[in-house]
């Protein structure tokens, strides 16, 4: 991890009032070190942490990443109702889900039109809307 990752890394982790453990900035730098945004899995991040010989299971990136959402670093975007994907752009914005290779990324949000939700039942309000745009190749 270079001088910037680290401080990125410490950066985003501070920000939401998060201790900087050991397992959480070898996550929260293969995340965000780089300052790109990402979507990933719990799989996927463990296999990159592996890939990077960083020792942590599965079951503390799962943790890990909660924690991260419940802070408000990342938000959960769940596909088919059981594939969650994790993403670090906070901003409101659609994604793209490619079936052939089960990635999401991000779509443009300047293109994307809501006219009109449904009402919310009585004793509820709208929370947030998500757009998850599906796409085959042809």
């Amino acid at each position: 991890m270079t001088d910037i990752e680290t401080q990125r890394s410490a950066d985003w982790l501070a920000g939401a009032g998060l201790r900087p453990t050991r397992q959480r900035m070898t996550l929260a730098s293969l995340l965000v070190g780089d300052g790109q945004d990402r979507h990933v899995t719990a799989e996927s991040l463990f296999d990159a942490a592996s890939n990077a010989d960083e020792k942590v299971s599965l079951a503390t990136v799962y943790n890990t990443l909660r924690a991260f959402c419940d802070a408000g670093l990342m938000r959960e975007i769940t596909v088919d109702g059981s594939k969650s994907y994790f993403d670090t752009n906070m901003t409101d914005h659609p994604h793209f889900y490619w079936e052939d290779t089960a990635r999401l990324t991000d779509a443009p949000a300047d293109q994307l039109q809501i006219s009109r939700v449904p009402d919310a039942p009585q004793g509820a309000e709208i929370a947030s809307v998500d757009v998850v745009i599906r796409l085959r190749r042809t």
